[in-house]
């Protein structure tokens, strides 16, 4: 299933201070019963957004109206614990394209990449100036240029960072694994006519 292409994102984000984000915290095990991608975003960080009569915790950052955006902002190591890619799918789900960290787990990484949702690993240093900025202006915007690879601040400070090539590729095409095979048609005709 191909998403959406993804080059340039600018938009506010929703700050999640908190290191260690484990994938049991992003969806608990027992929201883990579907088969489909669609309808985990309502159980995203269920324990810690809502109270045990299912009423909203008022200050947990995606309960609070004055954060939004497409853009999770969180603490380093998240999504350890689990490999599972429900993860992905429900912060996906949840409405956010990217999340901001300056460490994930290696299995959330390739899970997020394969699902549309783009991981940016940056340093400890400007991860914190991302939550500063946030911070001190709720509706401050901050931009992810995939095309060249940096997170831009409204102050125009910036920080580049990592993503496989071919993650990239697909990313920006708006391809899976399967559209990606299919673009190459043409060549693989051609070279299966040469050999």
């Amino acid at each position: 299933m191909s998403k959406e292409k993804f080059i340039t994102l600018k938009t506010q984000a929703v700050p999640l201070p908190i290191d260690n984000i484990d994938t049991d915290q992003i969806i608990p095990a027992r929201f883990l019963k579907a088969t489909t991608r669609e309808g985990f975003g309502e159980n995203l960080f269920r324990d810690w957004r809502y109270n045990s009569d299912n009423t909203p915790k008022a200050d947990f950052a995606l309960n609070n109206p004055t954060y939004s955006g497409k853009i999770l902002v969180a603490g380093k190591n998240f999504g350890c614990g689990s490999s599972r890619e429900h993860a992905a799918w429900a912060i996906y789900d949840g409405g956010f394209r990217v999340v901001i960290s300056s460490f994930f787990a290696d299995i959330f990484k390739n899970n997020a990449l394969n699902n549309a949702l783009l991981p940016v690993q940056v340093s400890d240093a400007f991860l914190k100036k991302i939550f500063a900025a946030v911070e001190k202006n709720p509706k401050t915007e901050i931009t992810v240029d995939l095309a060249q690879q940096k997170v831009i601040l409204e102050d125009g400070s910036s920080e580049a960072f990592d993503i496989n090539p071919y993650k990239k590729t697909c990313l920006m095409n708006g391809y899976d694994d399967i559209d990606y095979l299919l673009s190459l048609r043409d060549e693989i005709k051609h070279f299966e006519l040469a050999h």
